[in-house]
């Protein structure tokens, strides 16, 4: 083969490669810098096209139930999802969380524990509270606002549930991870804050030490995020780390 059929077989092989790169380009979109917004991916969730809560949830029960073999707590009240304005989530500063958190709280009573299916007015909006038990150690919000046929996007969430304990416990934390941010409070107390742009991560965040009283205990908590996936998972850790197990968990 001479130089000059080498040549016209490279120059025709460049060629097919730019029409096959210019084909992606215009599937795709623009490339990045030639002013095209970015354009918002959402996954549909294939496996559940009857928006059922069974797929991850089961009703709680009148029986109380124990945390799981990690010490999760998979038993929640949660409300329905309340709307917020949120394009993104690097907004999510202390002072934020605090203002909108308390600023749509359904009640200032901490200690308040809502009954499964009462309605709850939030601002203008009337909402159901769900006694859950999640099938997985964390509980998976995104899922279940599809599942209630709520917004899954720029929303707020309210949790409480309910440790009881035969004897007090001492020095021990709580722990909780959430997508994207959140705080929680023990007996009508702030114990954590988990602002900032988070991933679901185990134990991502801890409290100061605190006590389980002797009989029920109440925690709230508030999970919040703007695009994307929305969950958390809570437990109690000793000292060294290591899971608290010594408790059930109700919904009254």
């Amino acid at each position: 083969m001479n130089r000059k059929h080498t040549f016209l077989l490279l120059a025709m092989a460049i060629c097919v490669l730019l029409g096959v790169q210019a084909s992606a380009v215009t599937a795709l979109g623009q490339a990045p810098g030639q002013g095209q917004k970015p354009i918002q991916v959402i996954t549909p969730i294939q496996s559940d096209t009857t928006r059922t809560l069974s797929t991850l949830f089961s009703p709680a029960t009148s029986e109380k139930k124990a945390p799981d073999s990690k010490g999760f707590i998979q038993r929640w009240l949660v409300l329905e999802p309340i709307k917020k304005d949120i394009a993104r989530n690097n907004i999510f500063t202390d002072n934020y969380l605090r203002n909108t958190i308390y600023s749509n709280n359904f009640s200032t009573d901490f200690l308040i524990v809502p009954k499964d299916g009462a309605k709850t007015k939030v601002g203008d909006r009337e909402l159901k509270w769900y006694a859950l038990d999640s099938k997985i150690f964390n509980f998976k919000l995104y899922r279940f606002a599809y599942a209630v046929n709520k917004p899954q996007n720029g929303v707020l969430f309210w949790l409480v549930t309910v440790i009881n304990c035969e004897e007090e416990i001492k020095n021990l934390r709580l722990s909780a991870g959430c997508n994207s941010a959140g705080m929680f409070w023990l007996n009508g107390k702030e114990v954590l804050m988990l602002s900032g742009d988070r991933d679901m991560v185990v134990d991502n965040c801890t409290s100061s030490r605190l006590t389980l009283n002797k009989g029920k205990n109440i925690i709230r908590g508030a999970v919040i995020n703007g695009p994307g996936m929305i969950d958390f998972c809570v437990r109690f850790i000793d000292e060294k780390g290591l899971p608290i197990k010594n408790y059930t968990i109700s919904c009254e």
